[in-house]
């Protein structure tokens, strides 16, 4: 007789923050019905609150201040609640709530303030958290169109302003061919091994990749195309082309919110996949199907990403590059977590680089929009000069976002980096190493700047208009925040070091 699993089978408390948040969304679905037109302050805010206590509940569980379920797994095993689950939902979360207040006012003035919004947001956050907890490559596809299709919605929600519908149509249609990949890559990724579960995918794999069985062609080509679909969410070269032009027609708080919350989707699930399921050690040697190509992929993603940056005059399009250079520098801790003794301080080092990254970013998208004129201009070069002298707290904030991206001591931005070359020289990749601080040498230049634009050249730049509370105060936390972390590093790596995903479930 089939016997009802209860809640401690399915160990459903490890995944209360998901299942809050979840929970939350489909409350605000239905209270946003309910709120007049002109009142939409109260969906934000109730969107917020919703955040806020599923980040309490994921930095209870990232910290250990509560016993909120059991680590291992949960709902038959194709969740995984561990370290790595609980700081992705931290970084998606934090994510989520600074785009929240860097929206509000946005949508307000360009006449856009309609509730679904915060609705479409949030689940495009469960499916970023459901990327990081998934053990099960359906689940992953799964997670994946969860993450997209809101986003697609949201980057085309200036309509029936051409450039917002563009965008929406060039993400809607390639991200698509990048789900088909996902798809075909998992066919034959089961086709291989005969299972969609990630640590039986790994048992088989070391035999496979060994030639102690058959169908190492047909695991090589589905390691392959996932990486394709992967590749494709986190922005990497070749798989890029979409990126600038959506991150410029989308609203500019989407793109801040999508910049952070996709690329730590994507690459929380690249890391699932490859080091759980991939990372494959026989005979204490090493067999790795995949790191010289994350290697190739990190490499042309640094170069392409700053060089072409180097060239932008709009500061959307330099971000939207500048996004894809990023991509390459949490690659190299991708291609690092392929060495054997490497794995763990690798997958740490690309998430302490995810949240510096989250703050930095945010912040940098948030200043766009205080700039932005609703007519989408406002936001080159030129119209920065001389911002320092009207509004100088504005101008020091950009500032600090810049050094931050730059990777200068005392920022988030630098510890980001410094761990990210650190398990790349552990990893004996020292030609990869060498080429992310030469291609941050590179960024230095455009980032720079943007600084002496602001400080230096003469002009009579001023905001699109005087800065309101939520704006402000977005721009307030991800300031402090990106000090805080590059000062107090500790608070980034004692939520890390526990991370141990090169091995769960082997």
């Amino acid at each position: 007789m089939f016997a009802t699993p209860t809640f401690d089978d399915l160990n459903v408390w490890a995944a209360l923050p998901l299942i809050m948040l979840g929970l939350g969304t489909c409350v605000l679905l239905i209270a946003d019905l309910l709120i007049p037109k002109d009142k939409k302050l109260y969906t934000a805010v109730l969107a917020a609150v919703g955040v806020i206590v599923s980040l309490v509940l994921a930095l209870a569980q990232a910290t250990g201040a509560a016993e909120i379920g059991e680590s291992g797994t949960a709902f038959s095993g194709i969740f995984v609640a561990d370290q790595f689950t609980y700081l992705v939902n931290v970084i998606v979360l934090t994510a989520a709530l600074i785009g929240i207040l860097v929206s509000y006012d946005y949508l307000k003035r360009t006449g856009n303030e309609r509730g679904e919004f915060y609705t479409l947001m949030l689940f495009s956050a469960m499916g970023a958290m459901l990327m990081g907890s998934s053990r099960n490559l359906v689940m992953i596809f799964v997670a994946l169109e969860l993450l997209s299709i809101p986003l697609y919605i949201l980057s085309g929600f200036r309509r029936p302003m051409e450039q917002s519908e563009e965008s929406a149509m060039k993400y809607l249609l390639l991200g698509a061919f990048a789900s088909g990949f996902l798809v075909y890559g998992i066919a034959f990724m089961f086709g291989a091994t005969g299972s969609f579960d990630l640590p039986t995918i790994w048992q088989h794999a070391v035999g496979i990749l060994n030639g102690d069985m058959p169908g190492q062609a047909t695991l090589l080509i589905g390691i392959g195309l996932v990486l394709i679909a992967l590749g494709f969410k986190v922005g990497a070269v070749p798989f890029h082309m979409w990126q600038p032009d959506v991150y410029q027609g989308a609203p500019t708080p989407v793109t801040a919110y999508m910049s952070v919350v996709a690329k730590t989707g994507g690459f929380a699930a690249l890391l699932r996949v490859l080091a759980t399921g991939m990372g494959v050690v026989s005979d204490g040697n090493a067999i790795n199907a995949w790191q010289d190509t994350v290697q190739l992929m990190a490499f042309i993603t640094l170069l392409l990403g700053n060089v072409v940056a180097v060239m932008q005059v709009d500061l959307k399009r330099l971000l939207a590059y500048s996004s894809i250079a990023h991509a390459g520098y949490i690659l190299i801790a991708v291609a690092a977590g392929g060495s054997q003794g490497t794995q763990d301080a690798a997958v740490q080092a690309a998430l302490i680089y995810l949240l510096a990254y989250t703050f930095t970013n945010i912040g940098a998208f948030a200043f766009v929009v205080a700039m932005e004129r609703n007519d989408t201009s406002g936001t080159t070069l030129d119209d920065i000069k001389g911002l320092a002298n009207n509004n100088p707290g504005l101008a020091l904030a950009m500032a600090i976002f810049m050094f931050s991206l730059t990777g200068i001591p005392a920022t988030a931005g630098f510890m980001g980096k410094w761990f990210v070359f650190k398990a790349a020289l552990d990893a004996n990749l020292t030609v990869l190493a060498v080429a992310g601080i030469v291609t941050s040498v590179i960024s230095a230049f455009y980032y720079l700047r943007v600084i002496m634009n602001m400080y230096m050249v003469q002009g009579d730049a001023r905001p699109a208009m005087k800065l309101k509370p939520a704006l402000r105060t977005a721009l307030l936390i991800t300031a402090i925040g990106t000090i805080l972390l590059g000062l107090q590093p500790y608070l980034m790596t004692d939520l890390a070091q526990d991370i141990t995903l090169a091995i769960v479930g082997h």
